[in-house]
């Protein structure tokens, strides 16, 4: 039993019965398959991988890899510890209508708040402010999409979802002292000018 029970509001009631109401299933099963792209254990295993590439890799994206793997690590426990936490219904659990029309069921039906998707896709959204354009606005606008998939497909309500991001950027922030991220390696300022040099995130 959680410490906290958390009620929607009456926005996340009225955007859940719009979404019930108007549900298809084609859309929510293409919903149901892009969110899968924030699960925790594949961005885990994504983590992984790329802290391994960039072992051979400049310091620049040594760095980078070691702030990716702990962000994501820490971004996948989270969620579990603030949902022993927090208690609240999934709103796919108080659906008929909605279920009548192709929405799924997701996860244990007391787990909604917060999103742990939206928490990881709001740390991907914070660490890709220090990226080039267009690789910054592309990650951003595929956070904010992925996350969006989990109001459609009723696995949260959507307030859940924007905790759920605003958490994951203030993590990714207050990881940056801990792993360096972004930081220009000192061989990259010009001698005698507060010019820095272009480096991928400038």
């Amino acid at each position: 039993m959680a410490l906290i029970t958390v009620k929607p509001n009456e926005i996340d009631v009225a955007i859940a019965a719009a979404i019930a109401r108007k549900a298809r299933p084609v859309p929510e099963e293409v919903a149901r398959a892009v969110t899968w792209g924030a699960d925790e254990k594949l961005l885990l295993a994504m983590a992984a991988v790329g802290w391994l590439v960039t072992r051979r890799e400049p310091e620049s994206l040594r760095r980078a890899g070691n702030h990716l793997l702990l962000v994501t690590a820490t971004a996948s426990l989270l969620p579990h510890v603030l949902k022993l936490m927090f208690d609240q219904t999934r709103p796919d659990r108080l659906t008929v209508l909605g279920h009548l029309r192709g929405i799924p069921r997701s996860g244990k039906p007391n787990d909604a708040f917060p999103s742990g998707h939206a928490l990881h896709m709001g740390a991907l959204a914070s660490a890709a402010g220090a990226w080039p354009q267009p690789s910054r606005a592309t990650a951003r606008g595929f956070a904010i999409a992925l996350s969006l998939t989990r109001v459609f497909i009723l696995a949260h309500w959507a307030s859940d979802v924007v905790v759920g991001f605003l958490i994951g950027i203030a993590l990714e922030r207050l990881v940056r002292p801990w792993t360096g991220y972004p930081k220009t390696p000192p061989d990259a300022q010009f001698e005698g000018s507060p010019r820095r040099a272009q480096l991928p995130w400038n």
